[in-house]
């Protein structure tokens, strides 16, 4: 029988390895999970309510594992037709959760992130006030996130100009308190730290060939060497503390630049976290295996 921890590790897993999948959104799962984490805090919700929204940010796009690569890695804004397909994430996601035995913990995130209060978002266009909190939540931090990174035919935004957007679209495309949270913590330093990263401590990378970001695990050490997700060019790293800097090698591997790998230690950490989501009675057992 699975103990807590391994029905909990099996969703971050699923999570890693999807987004693995795609070349330009590295960390991308990390950075919404702890801006919706950041959010709830920031609403004085309860330690469950806020360990059940960092998960679902974390689980929120579960579906893209449907997505063809041809469509998920497109180096160029998608078509109609692409973007149809792109929109069936979020019910290709619940239906993949469904059937796991903590997918009540995150079905709102992984179903509903993409409704807006305008009752013009998906899969079900439900207004404002029919869409759960934690979706809205998501919503909010998984929009800002997108408009912070950069894509191939596009450079990241700044803060400053994401929050203006944001707070330009409150009541439509963005709940109004989730927002107006959000451009609370705008005035402070939090958001510079999870913006730009792949982990706490961690800035992302750019490929100096094509442009799409790297992210680097924690376990990749100095002399290591990775590779572009998307052109699969090779660089040496150079790694002092956290201080990490690239060096071209000029040896492409595209089998193991392609290769979906979980970051175990980044998992660990969200297992720990996410222990608080669960039933009072399953809390305690992982508690004690992660002692």
């Amino acid at each position: 029988m699975s103990t807590a921890s391994d029905l909990l590790r099996s969703l971050y897993t699923m999570a890693m390895m999807v987004e693995a999948r795609d070349a330009y959104t590295g960390g991308h799962l990390w950075r919404v999970s702890q801006l919706s984490r950041l959010l709830a805090e920031s609403m004085r919700l309860d330690a469950e309510q806020v360990a059940r929204i960092e998960l679902g940010g974390f689980l929120h796009d579960l579906g893209k594992v449907g997505i063809p690569d041809a469509v998920l890695n497109k180096r160029d804004r998608l078509s109609e037709e692409e973007y149809a397909v792109i929109k069936t994430h979020p019910r290709v996601g619940a239906d993949l959760l469904r059937g796991h035995p903590l997918a009540a913990l995150a079905l709102d995130a992984v179903l509903l992130h993409h409704e807006t209060p305008d009752g013009r978002g998906y899969p079900h266009g439900l207004p404002g006030a029919e869409i759960p909190l934690v979706a809205r939540i998501v919503g909010v931090a998984d929009a800002f996130d997108a408009m912070t990174s950069t894509r191939p035919y596009r450079a990241g935004m700044p803060i400053a100009r994401a929050l203006s957007i944001i707070e330009a679209n409150l009541g439509s495309q963005f709940d109004i308190e989730v927002g107006r949270n959000l451009l609370q913590l705008g005035e402070g330093p939090a958001l510079a730290h999870i913006v730009g990263h792949s982990e706490a401590g961690i800035p992302l990378q750019v490929c100096k060939q094509c442009g799409p970001v790297i992210a680097l695990p924690r376990r990749v050490g100095d002399g290591d060497e990775v590779y572009c997700p998307s052109c699969t060019m090779g660089y040496r790293v150079s790694r002092t503390g956290s201080h990490a800097a690239l060096q071209a090698t000029g040896n492409a591997q595209p089998v193991q630049a392609r290769q979906p790998q979980a970051d175990h230690d980044l998992i660990d950490d969200m297992v720990r976290a996410g222990y608080r989501a669960l039933p009072q009675p399953k809390r305690g057992l992982l508690a004690r295996l992660l002692a």
